[in-house]
């Protein structure tokens, strides 16, 4: 069964915190990480109410990255969305969308929320695998953390004990198949400026998709086969020069 950890990035309020542990226990959501927070006073306690035990048990650690390691997913949140095939790095999808992606996953899943100010910086962003934007009015679209987190993991609870989807693949089989697109694009001689953000967009395009073991093995031997038929026409070219030569 799918394990979450609520990531909270240098949140500044802590009455926010206490209401970010309350919506936890609402939902049975238990594990808590935090990077950097402010100090947490009787006021964060108050508005956990019940679920202080979250709060101290939370893990509080000093890096983004020490936050969401060994989680198969990286899901941020952002209330600022960008539109068109360009902009890649900021296409979200809607809480229940990830909801129902999320079913029959059985490793941890990172579900990473900004600062109240700032949000997550462009580096966080591009560092995780899907984007959740949650639809508000235009007015006034940002919401307030803990609220942003109620409406979230509301709709991954709601859909709990629901039939899952097919098996996804495992963080380390997505982690090679990040690696071998990068081989790919390198072996093709694609731009070089182009790689970084292709490779960003090769993972924020898998994330959403949350592909299954059988579409891994298929999308893997495509790569493969791409792969061998690259050598083999190098090789075939070496020859040809050796021969003149």
């Amino acid at each position: 069964m799918v394990s979450f950890r609520v990531v909270l990035v240098e949140p500044q309020n802590d009455g926010n915190v206490g209401a970010v542990a309350r919506s936890m226990a609402n939902f049975g959501f238990k594990e808590l990480c935090m990077v950097s927070p402010c100090e947490l006073t009787d006021e964060a306690y108050k508005r956990a109410k019940h679920a202080g035990d979250i709060l101290r048990n939370a893990n509080v650690v000093s890096s983004f990255e020490e936050a969401i390691k060994d989680c198969f997913l990286v899901v941020g949140t952002s209330a600022i969305i960008t539109y068109g095939d360009g902009h890649f790095v900021r296409i979200p999808i809607t809480p229940r969308e990830f909801a129902e992606k999320s079913q029959g996953m059985e490793e941890k899943v990172a579900l990473v929320f900004g600062r109240e100010d700032i949000g997550l910086t462009q580096e966080q962003l591009l560092r995780c695998d899907v984007l959740i934007n949650i639809p508000a009015h235009d007015d006034y679209p940002v919401l307030n953390l803990s609220h942003a987190l109620t409406v979230v993991l509301y709709e991954i609870f709601a859909l709990q004990g629901k039939p899952s989807n097919p098996q996804p693949c495992s963080l380390d089989e997505k982690e090679l198949m990040f690696k071998y697109f990068s081989d790919l694009m390198k072996a093709i001689k694609y731009p070089e400026f182009r790689q970084e953000k292709t490779n960003v967009m090769f993972r924020r395009m898998m994330g959403r998709a949350v592909p299954t073991r059988w579409e891994y093995y298929t999308i893997m031997g495509v790569f493969g086969d791409a792969a061998k038929r690259i050598t083999k026409l190098e090789n075939g070219k070496e020859s040809k020069d050796e021969e003149g030569d």
